[in-house]
Protein backbone atom coordinates (compact mmCIF):
# COMPACT_ATOMS: atom_id res chain seq x y z
CA UNK A 1 0.00 0.00 0.00
CA UNK A 2 1.41 3.70 -0.73
CA UNK A 3 1.96 5.50 2.07
CA UNK A 4 3.01 9.12 2.49
CA UNK A 5 4.60 10.25 5.58
CA UNK A 6 5.32 13.49 7.01
CA UNK A 7 9.24 13.85 6.08
CA UNK A 8 8.30 12.76 2.45
CA UNK A 9 5.91 15.20 2.08
CA UNK A 10 8.53 17.53 2.69
CA UNK A 11 10.84 15.86 0.16
CA UNK A 12 8.85 16.65 -3.55
CA UNK A 13 10.35 14.17 -5.66
CA UNK A 14 13.85 15.62 -7.69
CA UNK A 15 13.16 19.20 -6.28
CA UNK A 16 16.15 21.22 -5.41
CA UNK A 17 16.44 23.03 -2.46
CA UNK A 18 19.53 25.74 -2.49
CA UNK A 19 20.51 27.53 0.50
CA UNK A 20 23.05 29.70 1.85
CA UNK A 21 24.97 31.32 -0.95
CA UNK A 22 29.02 31.85 -0.81
CA UNK A 23 31.04 34.37 -2.43
CA UNK A 24 33.21 33.11 -5.55
CA UNK A 25 34.64 36.53 -5.58
CA UNK A 26 36.47 35.97 -1.96
CA UNK A 27 37.77 33.01 -3.19
CA UNK A 28 38.61 34.82 -6.47
CA UNK A 29 40.62 36.90 -4.32
CA UNK A 30 42.29 33.59 -2.09
CA UNK A 31 43.03 33.00 -5.36
CA UNK A 32 45.25 35.25 -6.67
CA UNK A 33 47.39 35.47 -3.74
CA UNK A 34 48.20 31.66 -3.98
CA UNK A 35 48.67 32.36 -7.60
CA UNK A 36 47.07 29.27 -8.59
CA UNK A 37 44.65 28.67 -11.77
CA UNK A 38 40.59 28.35 -10.72
CA UNK A 39 38.03 30.74 -10.53
CA UNK A 40 40.44 33.78 -11.09
CA UNK A 41 40.81 31.64 -14.79
CA UNK A 42 36.97 31.96 -15.69
CA UNK A 43 35.27 33.19 -18.76
CA UNK A 44 33.65 31.53 -22.32
CA UNK A 45 35.73 30.44 -24.63
CA UNK A 46 37.84 28.68 -22.28
CA UNK A 47 39.01 25.00 -21.73
CA UNK A 48 38.72 23.95 -18.40
CA UNK A 49 40.27 20.77 -16.71
CA UNK A 50 37.88 19.27 -14.08
CA UNK A 51 39.37 16.68 -11.28
CA UNK A 52 36.13 14.01 -10.13
CA UNK A 53 37.43 11.97 -7.27
CA UNK A 54 35.32 9.43 -6.47
CA UNK A 55 35.61 7.37 -3.13
CA UNK A 56 34.46 3.77 -4.90
CA UNK A 57 33.78 2.81 -8.29
CA UNK A 58 33.11 -0.39 -7.44
CA UNK A 59 29.36 0.93 -6.05
CA UNK A 60 27.00 0.81 -8.75
CA UNK A 61 25.90 4.56 -7.76
CA UNK A 62 28.98 5.70 -8.23
CA UNK A 63 29.41 4.28 -11.27
CA UNK A 64 25.98 6.36 -12.34
CA UNK A 65 27.32 9.32 -10.44
CA UNK A 66 30.35 9.55 -12.43
CA UNK A 67 28.12 8.52 -16.08
CA UNK A 68 26.10 11.51 -14.54
CA UNK A 69 28.78 14.23 -14.59
CA UNK A 70 30.60 13.12 -17.67
CA UNK A 71 27.26 13.39 -19.81
CA UNK A 72 26.62 16.40 -18.28
CA UNK A 73 30.15 18.13 -19.10
CA UNK A 74 29.97 17.23 -22.39
CA UNK A 75 26.96 19.61 -23.12
CA UNK A 76 29.77 22.06 -21.70
CA UNK A 77 32.30 23.50 -24.65
CA UNK A 78 35.46 23.55 -23.33
CA UNK A 79 34.89 21.46 -19.80
CA UNK A 80 36.82 17.97 -19.58
CA UNK A 81 36.46 15.45 -17.10
CA UNK A 82 39.29 13.48 -15.33
CA UNK A 83 37.86 10.85 -13.11
CA UNK A 84 39.94 9.28 -10.31
CA UNK A 85 38.78 5.81 -8.31
CA UNK A 86 40.06 5.84 -4.56
CA UNK A 87 38.62 2.13 -4.52
CA UNK A 88 38.02 3.10 -1.42
CA UNK A 89 41.04 3.57 -0.19
CA UNK A 90 41.26 7.05 1.94
CA UNK A 91 44.90 7.13 1.47
CA UNK A 92 44.94 6.82 -1.87
CA UNK A 93 41.56 9.47 -2.71
CA UNK A 94 44.61 12.04 -1.10
CA UNK A 95 46.69 11.26 -3.56
CA UNK A 96 44.35 11.17 -5.88
CA UNK A 97 43.58 14.89 -5.24
CA UNK A 98 47.24 16.01 -4.86
CA UNK A 99 48.02 14.81 -8.15
CA UNK A 100 44.86 16.75 -9.61
CA UNK A 101 46.81 19.87 -8.20
CA UNK A 102 49.93 18.79 -9.63
CA UNK A 103 47.56 18.86 -12.80
CA UNK A 104 46.82 22.20 -12.17
CA UNK A 105 43.36 21.56 -12.60
CA UNK A 106 40.76 24.58 -12.59
CA UNK A 107 37.93 23.10 -10.13
CA UNK A 108 37.52 19.65 -7.96
CA UNK A 109 34.56 17.71 -7.50
CA UNK A 110 35.06 15.32 -5.28
CA UNK A 111 32.69 12.58 -3.49
CA UNK A 112 34.96 11.60 -0.32
CA UNK A 113 35.13 8.22 0.83
CA UNK A 114 35.19 8.98 4.79
CA UNK A 115 34.50 13.14 6.22
CA UNK A 116 37.82 13.23 8.65
CA UNK A 117 40.61 12.04 6.62
CA UNK A 118 40.27 13.41 3.44
CA UNK A 119 39.57 17.20 5.50
CA UNK A 120 42.66 18.68 5.21
CA UNK A 121 43.59 17.65 1.49
CA UNK A 122 40.05 19.30 0.38
CA UNK A 123 41.00 22.13 2.51
CA UNK A 124 44.34 22.39 0.58
CA UNK A 125 43.16 22.49 -3.16
CA UNK A 126 40.30 25.21 -1.80
CA UNK A 127 43.29 27.01 0.03
CA UNK A 128 45.30 27.76 -3.67
CA UNK A 129 41.88 29.02 -5.05
CA UNK A 130 40.73 26.39 -6.54
CA UNK A 131 36.31 25.80 -6.24
CA UNK A 132 35.74 22.54 -4.53
CA UNK A 133 32.29 20.73 -5.42
CA UNK A 134 32.08 18.51 -2.38
CA UNK A 135 29.36 15.93 -3.66
CA UNK A 136 27.08 13.26 -1.86
CA UNK A 137 29.07 12.79 1.31
CA UNK A 138 30.66 15.46 3.33
CA UNK A 139 33.81 16.60 4.83
CA UNK A 140 34.44 18.30 8.34
CA UNK A 141 34.56 22.13 8.36
CA UNK A 142 33.72 24.75 5.72
CA UNK A 143 36.75 24.74 3.61
CA UNK A 144 34.97 24.39 0.31
CA UNK A 145 33.22 26.11 -2.60
CA UNK A 146 29.71 24.29 -2.43
CA UNK A 147 28.23 20.81 -0.72
CA UNK A 148 25.55 18.97 -2.94
CA UNK A 149 23.76 16.18 -1.56
CA UNK A 150 20.52 14.65 -0.59
CA UNK A 151 19.26 14.86 3.08
CA UNK A 152 20.23 11.30 4.61
CA UNK A 153 18.64 11.89 7.97
CA UNK A 154 15.47 12.92 6.59
CA UNK A 155 15.91 9.53 3.91
CA UNK A 156 16.26 7.51 7.13
CA UNK A 157 13.76 8.98 8.84
CA UNK A 158 11.41 8.36 5.87
CA UNK A 159 12.20 4.60 5.87
CA UNK A 160 12.09 4.34 9.60
CA UNK A 161 8.69 5.97 9.40
CA UNK A 162 6.94 3.46 6.71
CA UNK A 163 8.89 0.58 8.56
CA UNK A 164 6.42 2.02 11.68
CA UNK A 165 3.45 2.78 9.57
CA UNK A 166 3.28 0.62 6.54
CA UNK A 167 5.93 -2.34 6.39
CA UNK A 168 5.77 -3.49 10.23
CA UNK A 169 2.84 -1.74 11.63
CA UNK A 170 2.33 -4.42 14.28
CA UNK A 171 6.15 -4.46 15.31
CA UNK A 172 9.21 -6.95 14.60
CA UNK A 173 12.73 -7.37 14.83
CA UNK A 174 15.29 -5.64 12.56
CA UNK A 175 18.60 -6.58 11.17
CA UNK A 176 20.60 -2.85 10.15
CA UNK A 177 23.10 -3.34 7.04
CA UNK A 178 25.13 -0.04 7.63
CA UNK A 179 26.94 1.85 5.02
CA UNK A 180 30.96 2.36 5.89
CA UNK A 181 31.62 3.78 9.27
CA UNK A 182 33.29 7.07 9.37
CA UNK A 183 30.98 7.88 5.59
CA UNK A 184 28.55 10.68 6.94
CA UNK A 185 25.76 9.00 5.05
CA UNK A 186 26.30 5.96 7.13
CA UNK A 187 25.58 7.93 10.64
CA UNK A 188 22.77 9.62 9.55
CA UNK A 189 20.99 7.27 7.51
CA UNK A 190 21.23 5.47 10.86
CA UNK A 191 20.21 8.28 13.03
CA UNK A 192 16.96 9.17 10.61
CA UNK A 193 15.86 5.40 10.80
CA UNK A 194 15.75 5.33 14.47
CA UNK A 195 13.91 8.65 14.91
CA UNK A 196 11.63 7.55 11.96
CA UNK A 197 10.55 4.41 14.00
CA UNK A 198 10.68 5.81 17.81
CA UNK A 199 6.77 6.11 17.10
CA UNK A 200 6.25 2.58 16.63
CA UNK A 201 8.06 0.67 20.16
CA UNK A 202 7.43 -2.57 18.88
CA UNK A 203 10.00 -2.55 16.28
CA UNK A 204 13.18 -3.77 17.77
CA UNK A 205 16.60 -3.06 16.03
CA UNK A 206 18.37 -6.37 16.88
CA UNK A 207 21.60 -6.12 15.41
CA UNK A 208 23.57 -3.63 13.04
CA UNK A 209 26.98 -4.26 11.41
CA UNK A 210 28.64 -2.36 8.35
CA UNK A 211 28.15 -3.62 5.05
CA UNK A 212 30.57 -1.18 3.39
CA UNK A 213 28.20 -0.03 0.96
CA UNK A 214 28.80 -3.32 -1.08
CA UNK A 215 26.57 -6.18 -2.25
CA UNK A 216 29.12 -8.74 -1.44
CA UNK A 217 30.13 -7.59 1.91
CA UNK A 218 25.74 -6.74 2.57
CA UNK A 219 25.54 -10.49 1.73
CA UNK A 220 27.96 -12.11 4.40
CA UNK A 221 26.92 -10.01 6.68
CA UNK A 222 23.20 -10.29 6.51
CA UNK A 223 24.19 -13.93 6.42
CA UNK A 224 25.85 -14.11 9.58
CA UNK A 225 23.53 -12.01 11.50
CA UNK A 226 20.68 -13.96 9.66
CA UNK A 227 21.93 -17.33 11.63
CA UNK A 228 21.99 -15.61 14.98
CA UNK A 229 18.73 -14.00 14.63
CA UNK A 230 16.29 -16.61 12.29
CA UNK A 231 13.15 -14.47 13.36
CA UNK A 232 13.61 -11.16 12.09
CA UNK A 233 10.86 -9.82 10.52
CA UNK A 234 12.44 -7.01 7.72
CA UNK A 235 16.47 -6.19 6.85
CA UNK A 236 17.36 -2.35 6.44
CA UNK A 237 19.89 -1.75 4.62
CA UNK A 238 21.81 1.62 4.16
CA UNK A 239 21.69 1.04 0.19
CA UNK A 240 20.02 -1.49 -2.75
CA UNK A 241 22.93 -3.48 -3.55
CA UNK A 242 23.37 -4.49 0.37
CA UNK A 243 19.66 -4.69 0.58
CA UNK A 244 20.27 -7.14 -2.25
CA UNK A 245 23.30 -9.13 -1.31
CA UNK A 246 20.75 -9.34 2.14
CA UNK A 247 18.11 -10.93 0.24
CA UNK A 248 20.25 -13.58 -1.43
CA UNK A 249 21.82 -14.62 1.82
CA UNK A 250 17.84 -14.56 2.93
CA UNK A 251 17.22 -16.97 0.02
CA UNK A 252 19.68 -19.39 0.54
CA UNK A 253 18.60 -19.61 3.99
CA UNK A 254 14.76 -20.05 2.99
CA UNK A 255 13.93 -17.24 4.70
CA UNK A 256 13.15 -14.60 1.83
CA UNK A 257 9.63 -15.26 1.83
CA UNK A 258 9.87 -14.74 5.62
CA UNK A 259 11.70 -11.19 5.96
CA UNK A 260 10.88 -7.94 4.19
CA UNK A 261 13.83 -5.73 2.68
CA UNK A 262 14.70 -2.38 1.98
CA UNK A 263 17.36 -0.11 0.75
CA UNK A 264 17.86 3.03 -0.52
CA UNK A 265 19.46 4.88 -3.78
CA UNK A 266 16.92 3.61 -6.36
CA UNK A 267 18.77 4.00 -9.62
CA UNK A 268 17.34 4.15 -12.80
CA UNK A 269 19.31 1.46 -14.39
CA UNK A 270 18.58 -2.28 -14.76
CA UNK A 271 20.00 -3.89 -11.61
CA UNK A 272 19.38 -0.78 -9.52
CA UNK A 273 17.14 -0.52 -6.36
CA UNK A 274 13.45 0.33 -8.13
CA UNK A 275 13.87 -3.12 -10.51
CA UNK A 276 14.28 -4.99 -7.53
CA UNK A 277 10.72 -3.17 -6.13
CA UNK A 278 9.25 -3.73 -9.08
CA UNK A 279 10.43 -7.90 -8.86
CA UNK A 280 9.54 -8.27 -5.53
CA UNK A 281 12.74 -8.90 -3.97
CA UNK A 282 12.37 -5.13 -1.89
CA UNK A 283 9.49 -4.01 -0.33
CA UNK A 284 10.50 -0.44 -0.67
CA UNK A 285 13.45 2.13 -1.92
CA UNK A 286 14.60 5.47 -1.60
CA UNK A 287 15.91 7.71 -4.47
CA UNK A 288 19.19 9.01 -3.69
CA UNK A 289 19.59 11.38 -6.50
CA UNK A 290 23.54 11.22 -7.73
CA UNK A 291 24.05 15.00 -7.93
CA UNK A 292 26.33 14.62 -10.73
CA UNK A 293 24.49 16.83 -12.74
CA UNK A 294 23.70 19.39 -10.78
CA UNK A 295 27.59 19.24 -9.71
CA UNK A 296 28.67 20.04 -13.56
CA UNK A 297 25.44 23.04 -13.64
CA UNK A 298 27.62 24.43 -10.88
CA UNK A 299 30.50 24.13 -12.25
CA UNK A 300 29.21 25.88 -15.41
CA UNK A 301 28.33 28.86 -12.72
CA UNK A 302 31.77 28.83 -11.61
CA UNK A 303 34.00 28.00 -14.51
CA UNK A 304 32.48 29.75 -17.29
CA UNK A 305 29.83 32.50 -16.23
CA UNK A 306 32.06 33.60 -13.45
CA UNK A 307 28.74 33.79 -10.99
CA UNK A 308 29.83 35.59 -7.91
CA UNK A 309 27.09 33.80 -5.67
CA UNK A 310 26.47 30.21 -5.84
CA UNK A 311 24.92 28.18 -3.09
CA UNK A 312 26.74 26.91 -0.65
CA UNK A 313 24.84 23.75 -0.04
CA UNK A 314 21.69 22.25 -2.71
CA UNK A 315 19.53 19.73 -0.95
CA UNK A 316 18.84 16.87 -3.37
CA UNK A 317 14.99 15.77 -3.09
CA UNK A 318 13.78 12.08 -2.49
CA UNK A 319 10.71 10.11 -3.11
CA UNK A 320 9.80 6.67 -1.42
CA UNK A 321 9.20 4.12 -4.34
CA UNK A 322 7.10 0.46 -3.66
CA UNK A 323 5.51 -1.59 -6.30
CA UNK A 324 2.62 0.79 -6.43
CA UNK A 325 5.03 3.28 -8.25
CA UNK A 326 8.29 1.66 -9.51
CA UNK A 327 7.24 1.42 -12.85
CA UNK A 328 6.10 4.81 -13.39
CA UNK A 329 8.91 6.69 -11.34
CA UNK A 330 12.14 4.19 -13.00
CA UNK A 331 10.63 5.88 -16.56
CA UNK A 332 10.38 9.20 -15.19
CA UNK A 333 13.73 9.61 -13.79
CA UNK A 334 14.52 8.18 -17.49
CA UNK A 335 15.37 4.23 -16.90
CA UNK A 336 15.99 2.20 -20.35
Amino acid sequence: MRTRTSTLALLAAGALLATSACSVETQSEQNKAAGASGAAACGTGKEFLIGMSQANNAEPYRQVMNNDVQTAAKAVPGFKVVVSDAAQDNSKQVADVESFLTQKINLLIISPNEAKPLTAVVKKAYDQGIPVIVLDRKVEGDAYTAFIGGDNVAIGKAAGEYYAKTLLPNGGKVIEIAGLPGSTPAKERADGFRAGIAGNPKIEIVASQPGDWLREKGQSVADALLKAHPDVAAVYAHNDPMAEGAYLAAKAAGLETKIKFTGIDALPVPSGGIKAVEQGRLAATFQYATGGREAVDLARKILVDCSKDVPRSTTLGTQQITKDNAAEVYTKLGGS
